[in-house]
């Protein structure tokens, strides 16, 4: 069988480092990479992606180029029925089974705790970097190195970690013993010391910060304002970074350009960046995970995968409602508003008789589209896969703002009324629910879940506000029932925007 690694000149493109072009395999370094794969073990809704097609690809650069690496860069779990029912065992074993030799953590690798945490990196055979994450006394400590050095085609790669801030987007009673290190300081500082102490030949960054993540440090920023870093291996912001674009490098403090590479998620995508050992050309490249690839899978992996598929299909074979939304789009507005109302009306629940004035839902608490028809229990816990629970606060009119304020510049939240925001500039200078302006000095009800009253995605606010009531079970289980109450169990297609942004003039 001939090697299908030979990719299609559109996609292969080289940065100024040199000029690219390809040259004998043995002058070759590959870099094969993945990021935010979330659990997609099968291909996804859209029909692209799926584990054992990935590694098709794997198989076949290794067999044409004999300089390999494999690497993922966080968020491996966490999105599918997999994880809510085995926790990352499979997803440890896909990475085994594909051979990966170096992989960081996402904030997603957090969500079942420190200790699950500890026992999944065990379960990995690929080494776990964290360059500006200290875990000194946590179930975490000696697990991971803070940078790597290594040895392949006659050059060495010093290969470094950077992650995202915890306080904000980790539950932090998940995440306890972590003290995260300025990323930029790591960054330089452990990229210097690999070129110019170690004599590394290459600086590789694998990163879950994200591509370009609003008011936060992101690749843009590490390669823009360090000297040391040659390549930017990315993650955390879903983000599809185009070979060739202009995307795809940025110039760095000493005038020099700096690869940035991303694949986007659930493992559509396998990225492949190549190293001309020889011309120090650098060049990435996107291929397509997808059926042209099924004839060729290797029958050993489809093993692995079958004991854990039985209970995921019997989840997603119970029907429990129907849907008139019809999206791939984890990000749709009917998603969120159908979230939304959910939460207003499970508040209203939590508290007989009592008014809820606003629902909050988080965005990147929903996982995946919805398709039109019937709605499976799998589906919901693809959809709303964490361990959330709904809660009603009682919140100060000032944090609430404050919350909104937020909003505007992160934009993480969906609300179930209309919320006008009045902006000038950066400064919030008032807003209303439903058109009438929010008082500061008033108490607002307010239900939500308690990964954003613990001040998750960035609403901190909040955590200002008094706890209520708070529902005895998690957060899908409370959306199947509500599905259950709806009209002929249907869920509406609301499009309605529900936040509206105004600027002064």
């Amino acid at each position: 069988m001939k090697p299908i690694y030979i990719p299609v000149t559109a996609l292969v493109t080289a940065i100024a480092l040199g000029t690219a072009s390809p040259r004998a395999a043995a002058e070759r370094i590959v870099i094969m990479h993945t990021n935010d794969t979330h659990s997609q073990i099968d291909p996804a809704a859209d029909g692209k992606g799926g584990i054992a097609r990935r590694k098709v690809l794997i198989d076949s650069i290794r067999r044409a180029e004999p300089h390999t690496l494999l690497v993922d860069a966080g968020d491996a779990v966490q999105g599918t029925v997999y994880f809510n029912l085995y926790g990352g065992e499979i997803e440890a074993k896909m990475l085994n089974a594909l051979g990966y030799e170096y992989a960081i953590l996402g904030n997603h690798e957090f969500d079942n705790g420190m200790e699950s945490l500890a026992r999944y990196i065990d379960s990995n055979k690929a080494r776990f970097v964290s360059t500006n994450y200290d875990v000194t006394g946590s179930p975490l400590d000696g697990k991971l190195s803070r940078y790597e050095i290594i040895e392949i085609g006659g050059k060495r790669i010093g290969l470094v970690a950077l992650n995202v801030e915890p306080a904000g987007i980790i539950d932090e009673t998940k995440s306890e013993g972590v003290k995260y290190q300025d990323v930029f300081k790591a960054a330089n500082s452990t990229a210097w010391h690999l070129k110019h102490n170690e004599g590394v030949d290459y600086v590789i960054a694998l990163t879950h910060i994200g591509y370009h993540y609003n008011e936060m440090p992101d690749d843009i920023d590490v390669a823009t304002t360090g000297n040391d870093i040659d390549v930017i291996i990315g993650a955390h912001s879903h983000t599809v970074v185009t070979p060739g674009s202009p995307e795809g490098h940025k110039i760095n403090a000493d005038g020099r350009p700096v690869l940035i590479t991303q694949t986007g998620s659930s493992g559509k995508n396998l990225g492949v960046v190549t190293i001309d050992t020889e011309t120090d050309s650098i060049w990435s490249q996107l291929i397509p995970v997808d059926s042209r690839l099924d004839d060729r899978i290797d029958p050993a992996i489809v093993e692995i995968i079958k004991p854990y598929r039985h209970g995921v299909d019997s989840l997603k074979s119970i029907v429990i409602g129907k849907s008139q939304i019809d999206t791939n789009d984890r990000a749709a507005m009917p998603l969120h508003n159908f979230v939304s109302s959910f939460l207003a009306d499970r508040g209203a629940r939590l508290t007989p008789g009592e008014k809820i004035d606003l629902a909050i839902s988080n965005r990147g608490g929903v996982r995946t589209g919805m398709a039109k028809g019937n709605v499976t229990k799998g589906n919901i816990m693809e959809m709303l896969p964490f361990d959330n629970r709904v809660l009603v606060l009682d919140v100060k009119g000032s944090d609430l703002l404050e919350s909104i304020a937020v909003n505007t510049h992160m934009h993480r939240v969906s609300y179930d009324r209309n919320v006008t925001a009045a902006m000038n500039g950066d400064e919030l200078t008032g807003a209303t629910i439903e058109g009438k302006p929010i008082d500061p000095d008033a108490t607002y009800r307010v239900a939500t879940i308690d990964y954003i009253a613990n001040g998750g995605d960035y609403m901190k606010p909040l955590t200002n506000g008094k706890v209520v009531a708070k529902s005895g079970v998690i957060m899908n289980e409370d959306v199947m029932d509500y599905i259950s109450r709806l009209p002929r169990k249907t869920i509406k297609n609301d499009t309605t925007d529900h936040f509206t942004v105004i600027a002064e003039q």
